[in-house]
């Protein structure tokens, strides 16, 4: 199943690449301000993120920016480490501000403990909404809410827990 959302994620992402000319990547990072949404109450968590991206130009108002980071997640007493796929659609509504939307695909790579990471699924998705702005040299900076879709409680307990958080950071695109 992982191989499949992989595959179909980039033949998607890097389908662009071959009938656009503009593209450009880059690196990111910021901080995230997580917390478990649906049944679960628990305090938030501060984390950060890391990763790269590619900017796909569709038209002048229009880019497609599949990124793959490291993120650090959870809450107070729940930390989770995930790689997190966001494809994020970007609209230009004035020169240098978009708006952003997409589907993520996160995998669990590590957990504060061991029934922690038992308890756990080890495949999230979610979705993203924010907005960000570049400056004509490259660096942009954007903010992002990201809202769980799955239920990552892998235990009998009847418990809906979602992934939902704040991220907010700069990059650079080269």
């Amino acid at each position: 199943m992982k191989k499949i959302i992989l595959t179909v994620a980039a033949v998607f992402a890097f389908g662009f690449a071959n009938a656009q000319e503009g593209i450009k990547f880059g690196v990111k990072a910021g901080l995230n301000f997580t917390n478990f949404g649906g049944d679960g109450d628990a305090n938030g968590k501060t984390g950060f993120y890391v990763g790269g991206l590619a900017d796909f130009t569709v038209s002048d108002k229009f880019h497609v920016q599949p990124e793959l980071l490291y993120s650090n997640e959870g809450a107070e007493d729940a930390k989770l480490d995930y790689i997190r796929i966001p494809i994020m659609a970007k609209y230009y509504v004035y020169q240098g501000l978009s708006i952003q939307a997409g589907p993520e695909i996160a995998f669990k790579i590590a957990a504060e403990n061991d029934f922690l990471d038992e308890s756990t699924k080890s495949i999230d998705f979610a979705l993203g909404v924010g907005a960000g702005y570049e400056l004509p040299n490259g660096l942009f900076f954007d903010l992002r809410y990201n809202a769980g879709l799955t239920n990552i409680n892998d235990t009998d307990t009847g418990f809906d827990v979602k992934n939902t958080g704040f991220q907010i950071g700069a990059g650079y695109r080269f």
